[in-house]
């Protein structure tokens, strides 16, 4: 087929202007009709899932009256893909809900028939601005979190009358923790000292004395159950990679350059159960970060059934239990670098490969042993060496991130602050 002049095709051409030359135009052609399709397909999937709302689920749009009005929410605007971001925080919430009435306030349809079947908390179906304004208005609300800084969250934001507050899905070193977007927030609940000196640093402009209130990692208060089977005899191994990230400064994720050597040393080892849990988000920004987990994954089911050792490939919803399971962690520059630097377990930390990657000169980043590429061949002696030595620096590190960690704590310092938050004289949005 000949080419046609860019001239010659319209500005409002339903396909920009493709070269209309063999193959290179069917694919783009394809292309066009597979993403029309998929728009289409969610479209009355939408449509559908309102519906069932409308007619089977109308408890999602209930709104509570009297001593009943909620007290607490948390906005969660995301799809399914992000819910790791707000599974955490279920039992924290459970518990702070003995004391006031919490709610969760999602935004889609899918999300909201989703988490109506797995969390644990009433949840409230608000799609649009009208339906925020009816809830913000019915409501005795004191106190609304936030995990990410979805754009839809000025939406609520707007209120004067709650405290709006960021309580993220987890503590890192990454560059996301000092976002200028917190300023947006009244106050910032982070883990520990470490967090508060981490936002004077890189936070102009931003009392980090007054705003940010430190709660622990309430999390580690919460008995999770496994739900796997390993080989007591031997230690466990949890390696647990970020995703690719979605920008240069936030290319963490090892599994392409560290992680399908250091699965093939452990299992070519056989001395360690290993669990595989990469984040939920692997390979969404990039497709060979994707494919190489698929790697992994067929690698670990390959060699579990013929091996004493237990291979795990963890896609579990839940986050938590796989902390008292292992023995050891390697991760990267992530959450879960720090919800495991709580246990005081053994941890290596992957050396980002990309010079792009922000990385920061933080006391745990200096202290928690690095693993480079050229070491992940060697994880199997480095485990071992981790596990019979001992590193007395550690707990002074946990106690600067995380404060106190005895039992309860944790949970006790969120509840109290937040019920804090709870009892000030409340603002009209008049």
């Amino acid at each position: 087929m000949a080419n046609v002049p860019k001239k010659a095709c319209p500005a409002n051409y339903a396909w920009s202007c493709f070269e209309l030359s063999g193959e290179g135009f069917s694919v783009k052609v394809l292309r066009n009709v597979n993403s029309v399709v998929k728009k289409m397909q969610a479209r009355f999937e939408t449509r559908r899932h309102l519906k069932f709302i409308q007619n089977h689920a109308t408890e999602l749009r209930h709104l509570p009256v009297g001593a009943d009005r909620y007290k607490v929410a948390l906005h969660f605007p995301d799809e399914m893909a992000n819910a790791y971001q707000i599974r955490q925080w279920y039992e924290p919430l459970l518990a702070l809900a003995e004391f006031v009435p919490v709610v969760i306030i999602v935004r889609s349809p899918d999300t909201a028939l989703s988490l109506r079947k797995e969390c644990p908390l009433p949840i409230h179906f608000a799609p649009g601005v009208q339906d925020v304004e009816r809830f913000m208005r019915s409501q005795d609300l004191r106190v609304v979190f936030y995990v990410n800084q979805n754009i839809r969250n000025f939406q609520i934001m707007r209120f004067n009358a709650p405290n709006h507050v960021f309580i993220c899905h987890g503590e890192s070193e990454k560059a996301y923790m000092w976002s200028n977007q917190l300023k947006a927030y009244d106050y910032v609940f982070s883990a520990g000292e470490a967090a508060r000196d981490r936002l004077v640093n890189h936070l102009r402009n931003f009392d980090a004395s007054l705003r940010c209130r430190l709660i622990g990692r309430p999390q580690i208060d919460v008995d999770y159950a496994s739900p796997v089977d390993l080989n007591k005899e031997l230690p466990t191994l949890l390696y647990a990679p970020t995703w690719e990230g979605d920008r240069p400064s936030m290319n963490y994720g090892s599994v392409l350059s560290h992680g399908e050597q250091l699965i093939d040393a452990l299992i070519k080892d056989g001395g360690f159960n290993v669990i595989f849990r990469p984040h939920p988000r692997s390979g969404l920004g990039a497709k060979p970060y994707g494919q190489g987990v698929e790697r992994i994954r067929k690698q670990l089911r390959a060699h579990n059934e013929t091996s004493a050792a237990q291979f795990i490939f963890d896609d579990s919803t839940h986050w938590g239990w796989q902390w008292s399971a292992a023995d050891l962690c390697v991760t990267d520059i992530s959450a879960v670098a720090y919800d495991f630097l709580a246990t005081g377990k053994p941890m290596f930390v992957t050396q980002p490969v990309s010079t792009e990657a922000t990385v920061d000169e933080s006391p745990a980043l200096q202290q928690v042993p690095a693993l480079t590429v050229a070491a992940a061949t060697e994880i199997s002696r480095l485990a071992r060496e981790a596990l019979a030595g001992s590193n007395p620096q550690l707990r002074g590190l946990v106690n600067y991130y995380f404060g106190d960690v005895s039992p309860g704590a944790s949970m006790q310092r969120f509840i109290a602050e937040t019920l804090a938050l709870v009892q000030e004289d409340s603002v009209t949005d008049h």
